[in-house]
């Protein structure tokens, strides 16, 4: 068995970065279950229904064949790019609130992980309700400010060593907002797990995270 290591945290954290990073020096699978719960969002906003409906989320995401790997390919299709749009950034979190594909998710994650014998598993609720008993549970963090740059800087519109200050107000804005609804919804809330170790990236270069994450495991 290999060891099984939870990464969660808000937006802009770092978690990919990290995980992959991670699951690279390790020789491990790495799962984003951001990725999933984006996909549905995109099954979702394409069948035109409301990101709200709990019903119609659940069963788009309970039929979904998806494959999550360099690519994310979701009933045959490479969705990779269309999962990282704004319409999706915006619907997310309400379609991932759902109990109903929250619970189909997380036995897909469980299956996973057990398929793999482990592995990095990334999300905002790994740690707490998917592996409360994972090898290591942490928690990325960093000022809300940088988190929001980086946000703006993945979608390719500020040039890298901007400084947090120059965020941009909407970036800032948006985060706000997806923070208090996933730390708010009454399902599988964005919380730091019990026992998970706190890590603030805003001053530190992805090789540091990784070792102090090394470190701990």
């Amino acid at each position: 068995m290999s060891p099984l290591i939870a990464i969660d945290g808000p937006a802009g954290s770092g978690k990919s970065t990290v995980a992959a990073a991670v699951a690279g020096r390790l020789g491990l699978a790495r799962l984003d279950t951001g990725a999933m719960y984006r996909a549905v969002t995109l099954l979702v906003l394409r069948a035109g229904a409301d990101p709200g409906d709990a019903g119609q989320a659940g069963e788009l995401a309970a039929s979904m064949v998806l494959s999550l790997g360099e690519q994310v390919l979701l009933d045959g299709e490479d969705v990779t790019a269309a999962i990282r749009t704004p319409a999706v950034d915006a619907a997310v979190s309400a379609v991932s609130a759902h109990p109903g594909v929250r619970a189909e998710l997380v036995a897909r994650q469980r299956a996973w992980a057990a398929a793999h014998g482990g592995g990095v598993v990334e999300g905002r609720d790994i740690g707490s309700v998917v592996f409360p008993d994972a090898d290591l549970k942490v928690y990325l963090t960093a000022d809300p400010g940088e988190r929001a740059r980086r946000r703006v800087d993945q979608r390719g519109a500020v040039p890298t060593g901007l400084e947090v200050a120059e965020a941009p107000a909407e970036a800032l804005a948006a985060l706000a907002a997806r923070d208090a609804y996933d730390s708010g919804r009454p399902t599988s809330p964005l919380t730091v797990p019990d026992g998970a170790i706190v890590v603030d990236s805003t001053h530190l270069s992805v090789d540091a995270v990784v070792e102090e994450v090394l470190r701990h495991l």
